[in-house]
């Protein structure tokens, strides 16, 4: 299955995070196995359409939630979205929060990353192929003006703008450590959005992350430390509104600009640093759906 060059017929990509393992009212769906050159998806892609508009789902942990965050392909994941032609993805995401504003059962558009992780592929590109991609701005402003617009129709309390800082875990953070992020003005805590976002960025596909609060992590003075049954307790309405959202954004994402205003689908013009003489023709195959836009002759 292969990336169709016609921009203007987006095939929206959509992947769910802890909570929200598949997408209900979907047509003409269809589960789909496909094949990356950098290792096994998480799972089947489900294709289907919303009110006529084409989308793909993924449950980032796999159906049944099997994966933990360090285990997880997100390479393998990216590569196979965009190989299955996807030009946008909206990213769902359970997450810990570091402000007392933002209570759980709340939502953030995030804007930002801090990335703290330390055992993950992070880049397609490597030895025989080098490229340097810009993520000052990592998510889609397109993206998110559309999931703040539909959360305020739905009344949704979603937050416009925020940091997501990355941990590697699995375990959750010490309380020495969830003070610190709090200190570098981190307002939300999670496990899964990077590399997810750096190597959507470097797919050039326009990216944008809903991050569902579900706790407090282990700050907050007048709540528990987080565990995973006060998650769980939270995740099912959380993911009941991300499914609402999501459904309600798909619309609205149908007339696609040409190119992208922030210039996501164009980041490799300027990235790539290796000499077409020196380039690895096997790093060349390999990314081939990656970055064919700008490697084929």
């Amino acid at each position: 299955m292969s990336q169709s060059g016609d921009n203007k017929r987006p095939l929206i990509g959509m992947i769910g995070g802890s909570g929200l393992y598949d997408m209900e009212g979907l047509s003409n769906t269809q589960l789909v196995r496909v094949e990356s050159a950098f290792g096994e998806p998480s799972d089947d892609l489900l294709f289907g359409e919303i009110d006529g508009q084409r989308i793909v789902f993924l449950p980032r942990h796999g159906r049944g939630h099997r994966i933990p965050p360090t285990q997880i392909n997100y390479r393998a994941n990216i590569d196979a979205l965009k190989r299955a032609g996807v030009t946008d993805i909206l990213s769902f995401s359970a997450v810990g929060s570091l402000r007392k504003d933002l209570p759980p059962g709340a939502f953030v558009i995030v804007d930002q990353f801090i990335d703290r992780t330390f055992a993950r592929e992070k880049s397609f590109f490597g030895e025989g192929l080098s490229a340097h991609v810009a993520v000052a701005n990592p998510t889609c402003s397109r993206l998110g003006d559309v999931l703040e617009a539909v959360a305020s129709r739905g009344g949704v309390d979603a937050r416009r703008g925020g940091t997501y800082i990355a941990i590697e875990g699995p375990q959750f953070s010490t309380l020495a450590e969830s003070n610190l992020y709090r200190q570098w003005g981190c307002d939300v805590i999670g496990m899964t959005n990077m590399p997810e976002a750096k190597l959507a960025r470097e797919a050039e596909i326009c990216y944008a992350t809903m991050a569902m609060v579900t706790d407090y992590d282990t700050w907050h003075p007048d709540h528990e430390s987080v565990t995973a049954e006060i998650v769980i307790k939270v995740l099912s309405a959380n993911a009941q509104n991300a499914a609402a959202l999501a459904t309600q954004a798909v619309p609205e994402l149908q007339d696609r600009p040409d190119a992208c205003p922030n210039g996501c689908d164009r980041v490799l013009d300027t990235a790539i640093i290796t000499a077409p003489a020196a380039r690895d023709p096997e790093m060349v195959a390999k990314l081939g759906a990656v970055a064919g836009r700008v490697l084929q002759p």
